[in-house]
């Protein structure tokens, strides 16, 4: 079986980590949705004005790094940022959390957002109207795009064709993965022709994709413990990617220092010390991580960045911020 065919205003492009896929909608009003990681921001741009020119708006389905990271690029050309208005209204205060970027020490270079977006608004991208549905789970700010006429769903991180996203419970609190689960279960009953995910292929069948991430996140709402596993396995292996890999005698000082890594001890009853050492040994055991020439590196495939890229100023320090105000999500 293979996907269902996009019209031909829609361009879509799958890319390994740590990008975003790109989804470009050719029109009046040319749009791309994500702008992938900051250290592949000028290749983002490169292709996006390659394919459409002028990029009118860049819609964004949530603020995590890979999602984000070509924005300012962009936004320094010419073009809109549009975000769900949770995220919009912390991006505009500057407050320290946004991206949750120092959080996951993930890069994100400064931006601002032109457009916030509430759950049901009609936005024109390319040549069709979409409407935003509101997705909370993996984020509080996530959202999804629909279009109806076509019947093609744009669903973030929601989910893809292996996996569905990891969900905070700590930074978004214990009931994050059942707002997830519920958010999953309004995008099934659009019933969509074509799912676009972030990552991944282009599922084939969308009911069995559906099927499979309810099942996938009704586990994350059953186990809470697993949750908090799923998402430090992500962050860490993330972690690598974006580095080339850590020194094996730097990986555990490296995670002991990360709030997400504390928190997720917090969580699970145990000491800093001994959850990063049982990270990286069950993430070796499984293959997920792999051990070459003296330095951890994540097994999944992954695009190669060069160390200065990820050289850009955490939120905090960012262009008008102040300094002031808990993390977003705290």
């Amino acid at each position: 079986m293979t996907a269902q065919p996009l019209p031909t205003w829609v361009t879509w492009r799958q890319r390994p980590f740590p990008d975003a896929n790109l989804l470009l909608l050719h029109g009046p009003q040319p749009a791309l949705v994500d702008s992938g990681f900051v250290g592949h921001a000028e290749q983002t741009a490169a292709w996006a004005h390659a394919h459409a020119g002028h990029i009118d708006l860049v819609v964004n389905t949530h603020w995590h790094s890979d999602h984000v990271g070509g924005n300012a690029l962009l936004q320094a050309s010419g073009s809109g940022i549009a975000a769900q208005a949770l995220e919009a209204d912390a991006i505009t205060r500057r407050d320290p959390g946004c991206c949750a970027a120092e959080y996951l020490d993930q890069p994100v270079a400064p931006y601002t957002v032109d457009m916030p977006l509430e759950d049901g608004q009609v936005l024109r991208l390319g040549e069709a109207d979409w409407e935003v549905v509101h997705t909370p789970g993996h984020t509080p700010g996530h959202l999804a795009l629909w279009q109806p006429d076509e019947r093609l769903l744009v669903v973030g991180d929601a989910l893809s064709d292996y996996d569905v996203g990891w969900v905070n419970l700590a930074l978004d609190g214990p009931e994050a993965a059942t707002t997830a689960l519920d958010s999953l279960k309004r995008l099934a009953g659009l019933a969509p022709r074509v799912i676009l995910p972030s990552h991944g292929p282009i599922p084939t069948d969308t009911a069995a994709a559906f099927t499979a991430a309810l099942r996938r996140a009704q586990r994350l709402v059953d186990d809470p413990d697993g949750a908090v596993w799923y998402g430090a396995r992500r962050v860490f292996a993330f972690a690598l990617m974006i580095r080339d890999g850590i020194a094996v005698t730097e990986a555990e000082p490296y995670v002991h220092a990360r709030a997400w890594l504390t928190d997720a001890a917090g969580l699970l009853g145990r000491t800093r010390e001994a959850l990063a050492a049982e990270l990286i040994d069950t993430m070796l055991r499984g293959g997920a991580v792999v051990l070459r020439d003296g330095r951890l590196h994540a097994a999944a495939e992954h695009a190669a960045l060069a160390p200065e890229s990820l050289g850009v100023p955490f939120p905090r320090a960012w262009p008008g911020a102040h300094g002031t105000g808990a993390p977003a999500g705290r």
